[in-house]
């Protein structure tokens, strides 16, 4: 690759040396997926009235650094596959284009997973054992997604797995180290994160589709084509707004929860800004607010369960 295109990537992806290479490495507009889900599984809990804010620091942690940890096996098993190139958007580049020793990246990944796992002991002392076994399911499954022999990211099973596993689960453990319990109604309300988080899956296949259909991998947006994938985008997206309402038509969700619908335009400037768009430098800020989204309405969603607290 010529250095010139090397640069202009660099460039339009405002890529910095230093700390910023280990910054990009963990795929921060990614994280979104893990802390939304702890804050909102956080928030149900206080709403039902019950707070312990050394649980939820300590969960919110272990979450970052298992959804860190999984985006960098991705790094990681991706060139070792031969799929990530100088050329690629999609990832941190800390390997292809920066030059970090692969094997680095993969022990830096376990090291994540090992003080999640600390972590883990001090959140299951406080609430139940049955929680390791479902954190190291997930950490198996996050190694699993780009590792392994049959990696998941390789099938269309990627948006289900992520967003199961990243909305529902985080969301119901969270909720239930805080309360001991866990209910109908806490999984009902976890299902617009759950879309939401599959979506950024998507999105993100959305983009690197054509690289993805090369390296031979079978992920929705390949099997389908872009154009359907993003109509399928579009589709999950009223699907999760409109849950939303029907939780809040049957009292699952206070009215202050109409709060979430200001975070509908991104989703809208989402599909707008993919349509059209065949290079992934030109889709890269639909990828961006896709997170956004995803984020704006976390936040606003565990904000409204506050809110319904005090008036």
């Amino acid at each position: 690759m010529q250095t010139a295109k090397k640069n202009e990537i660099r460039e339009a992806l405002n890529e910095k040396s230093g700390f910023d290479v280990w910054w990009r490495l963990m795929r921060p507009h990614t994280l979104t997926a893990s802390f939304i889900p702890v804050f909102v599984g956080t928030m149900l809990a206080y709403h039902d009235g019950i707070i312990n804010w050394l649980l939820f620091t300590a969960m919110l942690v272990a979450s970052v650094l298992i959804q860190a940890a999984t985006n960098m096996f991705n790094e990681y098993y991706d060139y070792v596959l031969g799929l990530d190139t100088e050329e690629s958007v999609g990832i941190g580049g800390t390997i292809v284009r920066d030059g970090v020793n692969p094997k680095t990246i993969r022990n830096l990944a376990f090291a994540f997973y090992g003080i999640a796992v600390i972590l883990g002991v001090y959140i299951c002392l406080a609430s139940s054992w049955w929680i390791a076994v479902i954190g190291l399911v997930c950490m198996l499954i996050g190694y699993l997604y780009t590792g392994g022999p049959i990696p998941i990211s390789y099938t269309p099973f990627g948006e289900l797995f992520s967003g199961v596993l990243m909305g529902s689960v985080i969301i119901g453990i969270t909720y239930y180290i805080q309360t001991l319990t866990l209910t109908a109604e806490v999984i009902w309300i976890s299902i617009p994160i759950t879309i939401l988080i599959g979506s950024l899956n998507l999105s993100n296949n959305i983009r690197d589709r054509d690289g993805d259909k090369i390296g031979g991998r079978k992920t929705i947006a390949v099997l389908i084509g872009r154009e359907k994938a993003i109509t399928l985008l579009a589709v999950l997206f009223f699907v999760a707004y409109g849950w939303t309402l029907g939780l809040i038509i049957f009292n699952l969700l206070p009215i202050w929860s109409l709060l979430t619908f200001l975070s509908a335009p991104k989703a809208i400037f989402v599909i707008k800004n993919f349509r059209g768009k065949t290079e992934p430098l030109e889709m890269m800020p639909a990828m961006a607010a896709t997170g956004k989204t995803n984020t704006i309405y976390g936040l606003l969603l565990g904000i409204s369960l506050v809110l319904a607290v005090f008036f």
